[in-house]
């Protein structure tokens, strides 16, 4: 054999294992090395055996699979899954994240994938021209009805602005149009809670609980014909105030092990009834709910459902007026005055059509909660954040203009330039994770998996923006009142980070405990034949899972090697690098998937620092695909690429430490050499300097970018309001920045003395270095940059009165 055979067959080895084929090319591969090697009749006859066994099904399950599938039965390599397990992981479907745990992205579809957008001139699509109308229309009129501050000092919606929430069926966006509702989409449902977002966090608490997880969504996929036909059209008209009880004191995150019990009876009647006991907390709108949908176990000790006695969880609609139900507490949750409330009942009866779906739907209340969250977990608050984001943007991109220190508008320091690109990077990313989700879920699509990435990481970054928009501000920022505009969300924000799924458990269990069975291409089909002791079935898919870790394998080595130059991208230009490197990442996140589900097992779950890395490496990846997602569909315009660079490099920096915490804590022999390795050939990098610098100039410059990062927010044309306040300083600041500069060249050369510009207004005119019109500019941006900036106080009385501050 000479150089030449042995290069070829080395070289037809790693583009066999880069490509990963069936099994029948391998035998031809090894068939052709002994042919090189000029192999014995002893090593034919060998390889012949043993090339019939693995290509011949039949033989290959009698004699190797069914060992492999004892063998995994008593090491327990697969983790067990129970009944509610079970059922929250066949909730919803697999989406793209499929994409990323099969180590080989097909970049077509993930670009194919729907995003919507919501033009803003009338188009031929009637859908898109109501959701614009309502837009511009009733939610700019609701959120002038009432501000953020106004709301606070109340602590409650103003009476008009309930009412008008009511008549404009805001309460029921999702309700069909049959039913009384707007039959709104997820895009529309998802822009108003965006915009209402950007005035008050009360406003989504209040409106979210109607149209998401709540008794409305649960009753139009499962309810009967007869509670559908009662209970939506009051629903719609805001007749009925819903709420749904769910968590518990000892039943949290942990939500399948609620106690609150119904037993099934037989009235005097004849009928039969279920007898009710809760005790609830966390709930939001229950002290001012009309209609109760309630989570309990359900039991029925003489069988009268012919379900057992063990029925299971159950979801029921109860009128708060039923007697035994207690409503009359609330909490107060970080002082943000939504209705929050818990709720005890004490034998409240109800008839058995009280339950969600009918008899039928007893005990299926786990499955059906589940299912609605794999969808709608990644609506509500995705678009709460994403408004809030598009504010904190819209805030400190003016700030930082307005607000000067050592006589230069602070924007212009380099400690105000990097979290001002943090923030619009950030915000450019949200929104486009946002609109590829909803279009998903507009799609038919319920990505479970996704869904809890986009609940996770929207609310932690919102987290992010949200402490650096406060430390721009910093005393503006702290000092309540009318002016402020940041301290309500801001204490608002730990709210959305703890419910529908606490953030720590979300990361650790959901995105990647779920995800790594139920979006794996492979795992979850074992687990079932393993249950089932269907060899047949395993062999059908571990073969195919072996090929698939040793193509990941030579993938991971060789993308490694290339910096990602072997794989295909999708595209040709600037964002080309960012296609290669996603699939360098899926290779290597499939591939240490593989090995960690090898290593640990079942056991995989509980190794929650572990399952967190991962987590955080398949959000970045979903987050990075958004963002390309959203370069793509707007037209891949050049002046958009600062902010799509900034937020891939930054997506890939967190990859990187992802990975590099895996490997350096993984139980593998070598991991912490190979995790040198990926120092040393680093996948991403924080985003430069010079990058950030461009970014947070986009902030601070008024014009086109400006406006379609912040797009769809409310902003007060009020100058009286403190946000239109803010925006009219801005605007005339950046109007008087050129004269400005004339007052200080005039200075620089000695015509004017050395002093601020802002205090040589007079003397320039009488100098003729600026005009009278000059002069009015610049005296009008400086009153109202000085008013800008100011900050609230009270007078003792008014402090002690804080029900009465704000309404003046």
């Amino acid at each position: 054999m000479n150089i030449i055979q042995v290069i070829g067959l080395v070289l037809a080895l790693i583009g066999l294992g880069y490509i990963g084929v069936p099994l029948f090319i391998w035998s031809l591969y090894i068939a052709a090395v002994l042919g090189v090697l000029q192999a014995p009749v002893w090593g034919w006859v060998i390889f012949g055996i043993v090339a019939l066994v693995f290509n011949i099904p039949q033989l290959r399950q009698l004699l190797i699979t069914s060992s492999v599938v004892k063998i995994a039965k008593a090491l327990k390599i697969l983790p067990k899954i129970s009944d509610t397990e079970r059922e929250a992981i066949e909730a919803g479907n697999v989406w793209v994240d499929g994409e990323f745990f099969s180590g080989k992205p097909n970049f077509k579809r993930l670009l194919s994938e729907a995003y919507p957008l919501i033009p803003h001139n009338n188009t031929d699509n009637s859908e898109l021209n109501q959701i614009r109308s309502f837009l511009d229309n009733q939610v700019e009129k609701v959120c002038q009805m009432a501000t953020d501050w106004e709301i606070h000092s109340r602590k409650d919606l103003p009476p008009k602005v309930w009412e008008y929430l009511r008549q404009e069926r805001f309460l029921g966006m999702m309700i069909p149009t049959e039913y009384g509702g707007l039959g709104f989409s997820n895009l529309a449902y998802s822009a108003v809670m965006a915009k209402l977002a950007s005035r008050s966090f009360v406003y989504t608490a209040t409106v979210g609980v109607t149209n998401s997880l709540g008794p409305a969504k649960l009753l139009l996929r499962y309810g009967t014909e007869a509670q559908k036909n009662y209970y939506l059209p009051r629903l719609a008209r805001g007749e009925e105030i819903p709420c749904f009880a769910l968590t518990e004191p000892n039943a949290g995150s942990d939500a399948a092990s609620i106690v609150s019990n119904g037993v099934v009876f037989r009235g005097e009647d004849g009928q039969l009834y279920l007898r009710l006991n809760w005790q609830k907390r966390y709930i939001t709108l229950a002290t001012i709910a009309t209609l109760m949908g309630l989570a309990f176990r359900l039991r029925d000790p003489d069988n009268l459902l012919g379900k057992g006695e063990d029925v299971g969880i159950t979801c029921a609609l109860i009128p708060t007026t039923t007697p035994g139900v207690i409503i009359n507490r609330r909490h107060d949750p970080m002082g943000v005055p939504f209705y929050n409330s818990p709720t005890e009942g004490h034998d409240v009866v109800i008839s058995v059509e009280q339950i969600i779906g009918g008899v039928e739907q007893a005990g299926e209340g786990w499955k059906m909660l589940m299912q609605s969250l794999a969808a709608g977990r990644g609506i509500s608050f995705p678009a709460t954040c994403t408004g809030i984001a598009k504010l904190v943007t819209r805030v400190t991109g003016a700030y930082s203009r307005v607000r000067r220190q050592f006589g230069l508008n602070i924007g212009k320091f380099e400690g105000i330039e990097e979290p001002l690109a943090r923030i619009g990077g950030l915000t450019y990313l949200m929104e486009a994770a946002r609109l590829y989700t909803v279009g998903a879920v507009d799609q038919g699509e319920q990505p479970a998996v996704i869904s809890a990435i986009a609940k996770y990481n929207f609310t932690e970054l919102s987290r992010k923006i949200i402490n650096d928009g406060m430390d721009i501000l910093g005393g503006a920022g702290i000092c309540r009142g009318e002016r402020n505009l940041l301290a309500n969300i801001y204490t608002a924000t730990p709210i959305p980070i703890t419910v529908e799924g606490a953030n720590i458990l979300t990361r650790t269990m959901i995105i990647f405990g779920q995800g790594a069975i139920r979006s794996h291409p492979y795992v979850y089909s074992e687990i079932e034949a393993l249950n089932n002791s269907d060899i047949q079935a395993f062999d059908g898919v571990f073969w195919h899972h072996l090929g698939s870790i040793g193509r990941n394998f030579c993938r991971t080595v060789l993308l490694s090697l290339t910096r990602g130059y072997l794989a295909f991208s999708a595209v040709s230009g600037a964002n080309a690098k960012y296609y290669r490197k996603l699939a360098w990442s899926s290779a290597t996140f499939a591939f240490l998937t593989d090995v960690a589900l090898l290593i640990y097992g079942g056991s995989l779950k509980r190794r929650e620092k572990l399952t967190g890395r991962f987590a955080d490496i398949l959000s970045w990846m979903y987050l990075a695909t958004a963002t390309l997602r959203r370069f793509a569909a707007e037209g891949k315009k050049p002046e958009d690429l600062p902010l799509v660079h900034w937020a891939m490099e930054y997506a890939f920096a967190q990859i990187q430490e992802g990975f590099e915490g895996i490997l350096n804590n993984i139980s593998l022999p070598l991991a912490k050499v190979v995790a040198v390795w990926w120092r040393l050939n680093p996948i991403g990098t924080m985003p430069s300097d010079k990058l950030g610098a461009k970014v947070a100039h986009m902030l601070q410059t008024p014009g086109n970018l400006r406006d379609k990062l912040t797009s769809d927010i409310h902003i007060p044309t009020n100058t009286e309001e403190a946000l239109g306040r803010l925006e009219q300083a801005f605007t005339l600041s950046v109007q008087a920045e050129s004269i400005l500069k004339k007052i200080k060249t005039a200075s620089k050369v000695g015509k004017l003395p050395a002093e601020k510009p802002e205090n040589l207004i007079r003397n320039a005119l009488e100098a003729g270095v600026i005009s009278v019109d000059e002069m009015k500019l610049l005296t009008k941006a400086e009153l109202c940059r000085n008013d800008a900036i100011q900050v609230d106080s009270f007078s003792l009385e008014e402090y002690g009165k804080s029900s009465e501050l704000g309404v003046r």
